[in-house]
């Protein structure tokens, strides 16, 4: 590429990021990655009724947590700044007034009630309302392009609210090319007039979002499909301008798990999985909504879900690190139908990344989300996490699969015991105690090569000893190897474990 590959994301500050913003994100990030591009945050805040205290703050906190940081922005690098569209606003007027003054644009002055009038009398005969070329200049919408230059001054002077509209053309057929869906025709005769600029100094987003591509010498706009039906618009203006378009690339739409709709936060609340990174609390309503890093999902294991959602590698393999990504990627690869969510699959991903972990680290981890844990040795928990890891997929799994290594049993399932105990169980078990009292150099070999030799020895059957020495050690017939257990809780334990259960025989 001649021009150095630069890209944007430029989300609103009006709440959490959603997942589909995030993936928007990587997609970007990996873009320009890929091409030793600029990743470029910008801040779309010209709608100040909606903005949201703490959303910017949450954007940048996501992309970092994520893996993905962006190269300028607000606060970093800040090259072509201010990137705050709010604290921009005094560079979109003059730009409205070229297109006004090329006859490229109109100042409209039709009030709200005139235009729901004029939308409910089309809707009366059938038709549906349109502000364009059909009926901008017959008079009855109150523009500049039917008022006198005396008759607009004296309303703009006077005060009267009014928005610059762009004057689409009639009678043209657009061709534009999106890197995702190819070639696209437009009839202009079907496009409105939109609103660039309002009368209270604000941009609109699509005047704001074209000046501030082309100033910050955008090359790319990735960007989600709900944008599309903007292109025809974002090109004319670009055309109308005479500036170079950059590229598009439209991403397809996460979908419900269910296949049918876009994927929203009722979806996660319903199916009970995070559909924001982080978790967030409504400055307002002060309600909480999950996060995934909160729900103990790896951050590795999000970006890799979420380059699967509308990406293909065109190959079998599904785990990918950040750094193979970047290398792989390709927004030619990119679908243009929904990618469906599947919750199970994030899963799947995150067992993945929970086996690459360091047992130290998650050790850590547990430990600090365990108050039954603060005064036992990380490292004895770094080696019971070793052996439990692989049946986990999140650290709020680790105690259900290792609590019989920090605490005795104190009830046996019930189930378990039926099948467990039999008559002459007691027997068996007061003589493992001998041979696990007899062990002198305790490793988890010695006690195999022992109760095993035993066994196989006496001609007992496995199932009779081993069933009611897991039961004694864990309280049920579950977790790793016996004698792991075994050699983990100590001679000592293991012993006064299995008189307890004998107890009960």
């Amino acid at each position: 590429m001649s021009k150095k590959v630069r890209v944007r994301f430029a989300p609103s500050p009006t709440g959490p990021l959603h997942i589909g913003g995030v993936r928007t994100a990587l997609f970007n990030y990996l873009f320009a990655k890929k091409h030793n591009g600029d990743f470029v945050l910008r801040i779309e805040d010209t709608d100040q009724n909606r903005y949201v205290e703490g959303a910017e703050d949450y954007i940048v906190k996501s992309l970092n947590w994520c893996g993905i940081p962006f190269d300028e922005g607000p606060g970093k690098n800040e090259k072509f700044g201010p990137y705050r569209q709010s604290e921009r606003k005094h560079l979109y007027k003059q730009y409205a007034d070229q297109l006004i003054a090329e006859g490229k644009a109109y100042y409209a002055f039709d009030t709200s009630e005139e235009l729901d009038a004029h939308r409910k009398q089309h809707e009366a005969e059938g038709k549906t309302f349109i502000y364009n070329w059909h009926n901008r200049e017959k008079g009855r919408l109150v523009n500049s392009l039917v008022l006198s230059e005396e008759e607009t001054q004296a309303k703009l002077e006077a005060g009267e609210d009014f928005v610059v509209r762009f004057k689409s053309p009639q009678d043209e057929t657009l061709q534009l090319k999106d890197i995702i869906r190819g070639d696209i025709s437009i009839d202009t005769n079907i496009l409105d007039d939109k609103i660039l600029f309002k009368s209270d100094g604000m941009p609109t987003y699509h005047l704001a979002n074209i000046v501030d591509d082309h100033l910050m010498e955008i090359t790319h706009v990735i960007r989600g499909e709900e944008w599309l039906p903007s292109l025809a618009l974002h090109k004319l203006l670009y055309d109308a301008f005479g500036w170079d378009a950059p590229e598009f690339a439209h991403l397809p739409l996460i979908l419900k798990p269910t296949g049918k709709g876009k994927l929203s936060k009722r979806d996660g609340d319903k199916l009970g999985f995070p559909v924001f990174p982080l978790a967030w609390t409504d400055p307002k309503t002060k309600e909480v909504s999950r996060g995934y890093k909160e729900d103990g999902y790896f951050a590795e294991a999000v970006v890799n879900f979420l380059a699967f959602l509308g990406w293909n590698p065109g190959t079998e393999q599904e785990i990918f690190s950040l750094e193979q990504l970047v290398n792989d990627f390709d927004l030619a690869r990119v679908n243009k139908a929904g990618a469906r969510f599947d919750p199970d699959k994030t899963k799947w991903f995150n067992h993945h990344y929970m086996q690459q972990q360091l047992d130290l680290e998650l050790a850590t981890e547990f430990q600090a989300k365990s108050i039954l844990l603060k005064d036992i040795d990380v490292n004895y928990i770094a080696l019971v996490v070793g052996l439990i890891k692989e049946r986990a997929t999140f650290v709020s799994d680790f105690w259900e699969l290792s609590h019989f290594f920090f605490v005795s049993p104190t009830d046996y399932d019930e189930k378990a015991s039926k099948k467990a105990l039999k008559e002459g169980t007691d027997e068996i078990l007061n003589k493992v105690i001998e041979l696990v009292n007899s062990t002198e150099d305790y490793t988890v070999e010695n006690l195999q090569t022992n109760i095993k030799g035993w066994i196989t020895d006496n001609e007992i059957g496995f199932g009779k000893v081993m069933m009611p020495l897991r039961l004694a050690l864990v309280g049920a017939l579950q977790g790793p190897d016996v004698f792991d257990i075994m050699y983990m809780i100590g001679k000592a334990e293991t012993a006064k474990r299995i008189e307890a259960l004998v107890k009960t025989i």
